[in-house]
């Protein structure tokens, strides 16, 4: 999927020199960056929203106790 993004010169030109160093396309490193960022994003997003959620009361909270004595770890 295509997709256009605008960036400021100075990202552009250590964008430009990365890829002339290495021998490799700027679009390699956009698509590394987007993939790779887009994780860190989720990370923190959806961490985010269940805290959010928790601070509500809407997320149920089990203690290492509980869920030790669940999976059968329990001493």
């Amino acid at each position: 999927m295509a997709t256009s993004i605008r960036l400021d010169i100075e990202t552009e030109q250590r964008l430009d020199h990365l890829a002339a160093q290495t021998g490799r396309t700027k679009a390699y490193y956009l698509r590394e960056l987007v993939k790779n960022g887009l994780e860190d994003l989720e990370d923190y997003y959806l961490a985010a929203a269940t805290m959010e959620r928790v601070r509500k009361g809407e997320e149920t909270l089990f203690t290492l106790e509980e869920v030790e004595r669940d999976l059968g770890l329990a001493d």
